[in-house]
């Protein structure tokens, strides 16, 4: 008896010891994440300003592309994406430290010149870069490692948008769906509620919408589920297309320098042709607009999966959440008129939907649902992210990412998302 109880003490000071560790080690991650993601949010926020009051700057767009070919090219970057921050948690793989200068600054210079991205992805790379480095610096073997690169795109995450609930459940689940690292929860809400008070801080205001929703109309449940199941596709075809669009630009053109320069030369096309604005940077005001005041047009959510991919697929730099959140609320805006859905909760229902089947990430979808908009219509936005999730496939923006078990069986699997 004796000898058990001392097992049971070794055991539960074991926890406590671990439980302070990482109480330090996330607190750290977290508040230097935070400043570093609250400079990078004032600095995109700048660029897009900056270029709405200069827009000759989109003619410049493909120097800007060569000058991201230059700092990658100077700091060694070169394929170093989120797909290469995934493979280092599953693999146990450093990750460089210059991928933050390089991404920071990549991703401003996209948005500065009218590139059609988001910044979610450079988050995931900035935080990622400075766990790993954390980690380093507390000497944690190649298991801890892995926590605190996760607790660092959590971090980076929860600063950018405000969100640090879905900041922790997505840095969780979009590593390898059917799987959830419980021993890292801990650690990456700290790291992502420690970022978030830095950002506060600095005046960043959380990103929130509220969209208008008088009456349930009859059979709400059933056009919800209608319009997931479009949204759906939607998240397949903007995967599809946006790694198709990378792999044409790469066979087409392999030079580097003249892909990035040809893409921001198609992007000023596309501008003239359909208006400047809408479609160059990330889009929140449109986004805003389709979920705040249910208005979007017809082929929005087109033009910008279009821009997206030429953008991203050349060699810009950013991210393809927003752009997820883009499409989705204007298709969603859309479809809710054709199924008698308030335009504005449809909007809303659309930029989960395809998120979530984009990402394979359900549960980080719901919670962003509530982050976002609120608990009250918490039931629609479940069955919403159920639907996408299932329907979507094994489809998915980051190629490094594991499907490890089915989503239509309780079966181990193990297949990267195409």
């Amino acid at each position: 008896m004796k000898k058990e109880a001392e097992r049971e003490a070794r055991t539960m000071w074991e926890f406590i010891c671990t439980f302070l560790k990482w109480l330090v080690i996330a607190g750290v991650t977290g508040g230097i994440g935070g400043l570093v993601g609250s400079a990078f949010h004032l600095s995109v926020n700048w660029a897009a300003t900056f270029r709405a009051a200069h827009p000759w700057l989109l003619w410049l767009l493909p120097v800007g592309g060569l000058l991201i070919a230059a700092i990658y090219r100077l700091t060694k970057m070169e394929n170093k994406n989120t797909n290469a921050i995934i493979d280092a948690i599953h693999f146990g793989d450093k990750v460089p430290l210059l991928l933050v200068p390089a991404i920071y600054l990549s991703t401003v210079i996209t948005h500065l010149f009218g590139g059609s991205a988001g910044r979610e992805g450079a988050a995931l790379q900035i935080g990622g870069s400075l766990g790993c480095y954390i980690g380093r610096l507390f000497h944690l073997d190649e298991k801890d490692m892995r926590i605190a690169t996760l607790c660092g795109m959590s971090a980076v995450f929860s600063a950018l948008f405000g969100t640090p609930l879905t900041a922790t459940i997505f840095a969780l689940e979009v590593i390898s769906v059917g799987v959830f690292y419980y021993s890292a929860l801990v650690p990456c809400i700290v790291a992502s509620l420690a970022a978030l008070a830095i950002a506060n801080a600095f005046g960043i205001a959380p990103t929130q919408f509220t969209f208008a929703f008088a009456a349930a109309p009859k059979l709400l449940l059933l056009r919800v589920a209608a319009l997931a199941a479009v949204c759906s596709l939607m998240s397949i075809l903007f995967c599809v297309t946006m790694h198709g669009t990378e792999r044409l630009f790469s066979s087409r053109i392999p030079n580097t320098w003249l892909r990035i320069a040809a893409g921001g030369g198609i992007v000023i096309v596309l501008s003239l042709l359909v208006g400047t604005g809408d479609y160059n940077g990330a889009g929140m005001d449109v986004i805003t607009r389709a979920i705040e005041g249910g208005q979007a047009a017809p082929d929005a959510f087109f033009w910008k999966l279009l821009f997206t991919a030429v953008t991203i697929g050349s060699g810009f730099k950013g991210g393809e959440v927003v752009p997820t959140f883009f499409i989705g609320a204007t298709l969603g805006c859309v479809l809710g008129g054709l199924l008698g859905i308030p335009t504005g909760f449809a909007a809303a229902l659309g930029l989960v939907c395809v998120f979530c089947g984009a990402v394979n990430c359900p549960i980080a979808s719901v919670i962003l649902s509530i982050e976002l908009f609120g608990a009250g219509q918490l039931v629609y936005f479940a069955l919403a992210c159920g639907v996408a999730y299932m329907l979507s496939g094994y489809f998915g923006l980051y190629s490094s990412q594991k499907i490890l078990y089915s989503k239509l069986r309780t079966e181990f699997i193990n297949i990267h998302a195409k």
